[in-house]
């Protein structure tokens, strides 16, 4: 028996926030499955039933007062549901389940890192590089078919980021961020799907900074949310989308959701 689902992913920045845009969203591109990071709520003050109204009666929720916290809401049965603490502190940032068909799923939110790139200096970048560390340590140990997606706070490639020369020693886009996300990637063979279906140099990105009211004007995006796949998952894609066009709604959140359909 064949399973398709379409899976979205994205950083809400406050779920509670923007109910309004998640009802629009859950209307017009209808997720089978929807993974949120940054949703800042407690367990206790999750909307459970605003999504339940919605169809998603499944849910899995790591969600953490004011900050953080990660949520897979779902129209089909979610089963082994965990969570990781790759930050080493407490923090909500990972959730996972397992899908029908056996396969993995793993949302998360990695630490963006502060605005210092200095480990010594700025504590959060050592965080984030740890964060990494930690998360290629379980990846390499992976023996089953996952998919590993969300808010991974780095741009890998020159295109990935709206302008290179500058990035490279901005948070999100230095060469040491760059290689330990290379590091994880090549853990496990992972493929990013993000890549696959809009081939290097073509431009995409998935956030947006608040300080730029013209966003879509200047145009000074980054590719920091991703969809990265399993080998054994390579060419399970049906389709991929980024949905900038939320990135323009009322209210927004920063960053615009990802979406894919898969067939396996």
């Amino acid at each position: 028996m064949s399973v398709t689902l379409r899976i979205a992913s994205w950083n809400i920045n406050s779920v509670r926030a923007r109910l309004d845009l998640v009802a629009r969203f859950l209307k017009e591109y209808a997720p089978d499955v929807l993974c949120l990071q940054e949703i800042k709520a407690a367990n206790g003050d999750f909307p459970a039933a605003f999504f339940a109204e919605h169809g998603y009666t499944h849910m899995q929720l790591r969600g953490q007062r004011m900050h953080h916290g990660v949520a897979i809401l779902s129209r089909v049965e979610l089963t082994e549901a965990d969570s990781h603490d790759w930050q080493g502190n407490d923090e909500a940032r990972h959730v996972g389940a397992t899908l029908p068909g056996g396969i993995r799923l793993e949302n998360v939110y990695i630490p963006a890192g502060g605005d210092i790139p200095d480990a010594r200096l700025n504590p959060k970048f050592g965080q984030k590089l740890d964060y990494y560390d930690r998360m290629t340590r379980w990846s390499e140990k992976l023996r089953r078919p996952t998919i590993l997606l969300g808010d991974f706070n780095i741009a890998p490639l020159p295109c990935d980021v709206w302008n290179h020369k500058h990035m490279l020693k901005v948070v999100s886009h230095t060469p040491v961020e760059v290689e330990k996300m290379e590091q994880l990637r090549q853990s496990h063979g992972w493929v990013d799907l993000g890549r696959v279906a809009i081939p290097a140099p073509e431009r995409q990105f998935t956030w947006w900074s608040y300080r730029a009211k013209d966003w879509q004007v200047t145009d000074r995006g980054l590719r920091l949310d991703h969809i990265w796949l399993s080998p054994e998952l390579a060419g399970t894609h049906i389709d991929y989308q980024v949905l900038e066009d939320v990135r323009g709604w009322d209210k927004p959140s920063d960053h615009a959701p990802i979406i894919a359909s898969f067939n396996w």
